[in-house]
């Protein structure tokens, strides 16, 4: 079985810029009302993540093999 699961460079990108938007987001909300900026800065980062990994991969640093059907 020779799937990457999910263990592309791409994937990787995304995940890491998902982590830090959390991170970031979750800072902001934990330090004070003055540190919502730091909570908008990691909400942006979110869909920033999704379009990395989107343009990774049709740069082909994504999966090439396709999903199969019927796994079970």
């Amino acid at each position: 079985m020779a799937t990457h699961h999910g263990s592309t460079p791409a994937a990787w990108t995304a995940v890491v810029i998902v982590m830090l938007a959390f991170i970031v987001g979750g800072i902001g909300l934990v330090l004070s009302p003055v540190s919502w900026l730091m909570f908008w800065i990691g909400v942006v980062l979110l869909p920033i993540a999704a379009v990395v990994g989107k343009v990774m991969g049709a740069m082909g640093m994504g999966s090439d093999v396709a999903p199969s059907e019927g796994h079970g």
